[in-house]
């Protein structure tokens, strides 16, 4: 476990050294295994969420893994197994709250109309070590094999879950947008995509612009060209691919054109793709929370 790094920094600093090699780590992970898309411990079977979900992608686009599936090196030894000599470890961040009382400028305890403390819930992020299961040996077979994809047609369950939002969606013209002011979806006809998976991909991350309306989730989109701006398309392609992976979608995002304004942001924030992630895990568990087919987040 680390403690004493700066994980928002050490986080930031793995993200952009992706997005430099012209690499975002959530462009089309989800082709490297047999599973759903998501990277999973393979010891619990639970899913990594949110940044850990880029940490993981990430590594695995580098490293050419096949396996979504990552292990502490305890866990590893627990298996029966063992990390090969020389391997090197993915960071993941695991959130820890601590209860604290609010103190005033004096240093006294607020009390509240029943004369208690008054207390805060404060969350600090600690890095953990995982290591994919190829960077393994002695592991049981199950632990090394993905999953077989899902028994369901991904692109049925994406139909499903565009029309449980309620979008106003226009197929016409050669442009994909979402227009806030006007609240509705432009997308290019069907046909005009290479393959479906493609059309799906784009119009989820018009989808999750749409959460960010403020009668819905009320974010800021900025103007072309800033800060807001650029960390809306953000939000928007990281919230995408996370729907994509949890749909089993096999499409390209659209991010040639971000890549140095992300980079301006991340340099800029150190926390910014943390609270990118966040409100991206947000819009997509929005769009799918009424969808009963699509597996709840862990």
């Amino acid at each position: 476990m680390q403690e004493k790094r700066d994980i928002y920094q050490a986080v930031t600093d793995r993200i952009i050294e992706a997005l430099e090699r012209g690499c975002p780590p959530w462009v089309r992970p989800w082709t490297l295994g047999a599973g759903d898309g998501r990277p999973r411990n393979a010891a619990t079977g639970r899913p990594y969420h949110g940044v850990n979900q880029l940490l993981l992608w990430a590594t695995a686009q580098e490293a050419g893994y096949r396996a979504d599936r990552w292990l502490t090196y305890r866990q590893a030894a627990e298996a029966g197994g063992h990390v090969r000599r020389g391997e090197r470890g993915t960071l993941v961040v695991f959130w820890k709250f601590v209860e604290r009382e609010v103190l005033d400028e004096n240093g006294q305890p607020v009390l509240d109309e029943d004369g208690r403390p008054r207390t805060r819930v404060i969350p600090f992020a600690r890095g953990y070590t995982v290591f994919n299961v190829e960077q393994c040996d002695g592991l049981p077979e199950w632990m090394q094999v993905p999953e077989e994809p899902p028994g369901w047609d991904p692109l049925a369950e994406a139909e499903q879950l565009v029309q449980a939002s309620g979008a106003r969606i226009e197929h016409r013209g050669n442009r994909a947008f979402y227009q806030r002011r006007a609240d509705f979806i432009r997308m290019p006809p069907r046909g005009a995509f290479r393959d479906q998976g493609g059309y799906y991909a784009t119009l989820l991350h018009e989808l999750v612009h749409w959460t960010g309306h403020k009668d819905r989730l009320d974010r800021k989109f900025g103007r072309f060209g800033d800060a807001d701006y650029a960390f809306e398309e953000l939000v928007a392609e990281l919230g995408a691919a996370f729907l994509c992976a949890r749909l089993g979608i096999r499409g390209e995002l659209r991010h040639e054109g971000y890549i140095n304004s992300w980079l301006e942001v991340l340099k800029q924030d150190k926390r910014a793709i943390f609270r990118a992630a966040s409100r991206a895990r947000e819009a997509a568990e929005y769009l799918a929370e009424d969808d009963r087919a699509i597996e709840a987040a862990a």
